[in-house]
């Protein structure tokens, strides 16, 4: 079945998203692996992904552990130095597609305030023609019912989906539902997917 819609995750697809890397330079790896070890910031995070209030579930967090107040709370208050920078490949990827009339979706583990946020910093996220925000959705990937509903909402056959994501179980339960799929490493191994499933050429996936 040829494929009739593009699905692009967000974080390390189209925006770098590496709170360690932010967490290392800013107060040393060493620092970083005890806080880490001492407090599971992912879990926080999808907490906030699943709809919690972005600032007050990180500083109740902060509180719960005295010793790490000032470096949990970076989580909200320098948020935008671990969600950087865009990546620009796959900017132009989404913004090539749009102008060649191939419907382009995103589905990405995001906070509601949080997504608010980034997208003053990086206008290309109200260029898809959907969002599926698993803030608003009250859900996160890779639970079956995010890729339910977006298959709900939008009404293209699960197999006419193209989907990219940088997260292996993401893929994987996607695949599992009869989506096509592509590990995002890099952006130009997604655009030579997009040309191998014959979405784009060549020179318009910039190869």
């Amino acid at each position: 079945m040829a494929i009739e819609a593009v699905v692009f995750d967000i974080g390390n697809v189209l925006i770098e998203w590496q709170p360690e890397r932010y967490y290392d330079a800013t107060y040393g790896e060493a620092r970083r692996r005890e806080m880490f070890a001492a407090v599971d910031l992912h879990a926080m995070n999808d907490r906030i992904d699943r709809g919690e209030p972005f600032r007050e579930t990180i500083y109740a967090a902060a509180e719960e552990l005295p010793e790490f107040r000032v470096e949990i709370r970076d989580w909200f208050d320098n948020w935008i130095k671990m969600a950087s920078p865009a990546i620009p490949h796959s900017v132009r990827l989404l913004r090539t597609l749009r102008a060649k009339g191939v419907p382009v979706f995103a589905l990405s583990n995001f906070g509601i305030e949080s997504f608010a946020y980034a997208e003053t910093q990086y206008p290309f996220l109200k260029e898809f023609d959907r969002r599926y925000i698993s803030g608003h959705m009250r859900v996160i990937k890779p639970t079956a019912e995010i890729y339910e509903l977006l298959e709900a909402d939008c009404g293209v056959a699960p197999e006419a989906l193209l989907f990219a994501d940088d997260r292996v179980d993401n893929i994987k339960a996607a695949a599992a539902r009869g989506w096509k799929t592509h590990l995002f490493t890099e952006p130009t191994g997604w655009a030579e997917s997009l040309v191998s499933h014959g979405v784009l050429t060549g020179s318009e996936a910039g190869l």
